[in-house]
């Protein structure tokens, strides 16, 4: 198997019963149903945390991560964590966002949710979207960004990223939102301090059984997370989530995601995007 461990003059012995005892340890931690064809993937990402430990066999690692999940635990989950995100993807969402938040009426404020963080462009996104909605940099918003992988919170919450990431945005956001970097930060922009008040980053494993959630959120941003869930997973999910909407309220999915099988707890209202069931009677 060619791998990066083995370019490096170290390899390691992976069998079958290694890889299903991994996707049966990332299922139960985190929700993530790994096809057959992501072995080699499991390979890759696992082999780096067996060097940075010294141990040398799949089977002692996975003991460790079992015996031993204070020290281990979030770092395999970390690593079979995809992270595959941009400013503004599938930008329709953040249109009929914008509509929606202005036709909110004034005075309250405004609660969002981010379920899936990642390194941060989809809530500094969120934060822009508020901004233009509200046609000010302080708009009445607060930002929840959570995800379950840490080592993506500590990127997303530092707000810094390669120019190449916002080379889509316009000048006037560009201008508007972020500081590019000189000297030793050359090529690197930040996004500005007025962005950064709106959101607050914190880890949260979706399959918790509470989430510790008592604000009511008028949109739930929540896409491409529910495609590595089984059916199961994505409805308990949903029943989860479900009541923290608002009244009104929107939740956002992924392009590829569909919910036909709970459409008692939400009904599709847009591109994608669904409504508390409960909103529709």
């Amino acid at each position: 198997m060619a791998d990066s461990g083995e370019r490096e003059g170290i390899s390691f012995e992976f069998n079958d019963r290694d890889f299903r005892r991994a996707c049966r340890m990332i299922y139960a931690r985190a929700g993530i149903h790994l096809a057959d064809h992501k072995r080699d993937m499991v390979y890759s990402r696992l082999s780096r945390r067996l060097r940075a430990r010294g141990i040398s066999s799949f089977t002692e690692y996975l003991d460790l991560v079992e015996a031993d999940p204070a020290s281990e635990e979030q770092a395999f989950i970390n690593a079979l964590t995809t992270n595959l995100t941009s400013f503004f993807r599938e930008a329709h969402h953040f249109d009929a966002l914008r509509e929606q938040l202005r036709e909110l009426p004034r005075g309250e404020p405004v609660d969002l949710w981010c379920c899936a963080a990642s390194t941060g462009e989809e809530p500094w996104s969120l934060a822009i979207t508020a901004c233009e909605a509200f046609g000010s940099d302080t708009p009445p918003v607060r930002i929840l960004a959570t995800d379950i992988d840490t080592n993506a919170l500590t990127t997303a919450a530092a707000g810094t990223y390669g120019i190449d990431r916002i080379a889509d945005l316009s000048p006037e956001r560009k201008r508007r939102f972020f500081l590019r970097g000189t000297g030793p930060n050359e090529g690197l922009v930040r996004v500005k301090p007025h962005l950064r008040k709106l959101v607050e980053f914190r880890q949260l494993n979706l399959l918790a059984p509470d989430y510790g959630l008592r604000q009511r959120f008028v949109a739930v941003f929540c896409r491409n997370v529910m495609i590595y869930f089984d059916k199961p997973t994505q409805y308990d999910v949903l029943r989860k989530v479900v009541p923290l909407l608002a009244p009104g309220g929107r939740f956002y999915a992924g392009h590829s995601e569909s919910f036909a099988h709970a459409l008692d707890l939400v009904q599709p209202c847009g591109r994608t995007i669904y409504r508390a069931a409960r909103d529709s009677q």
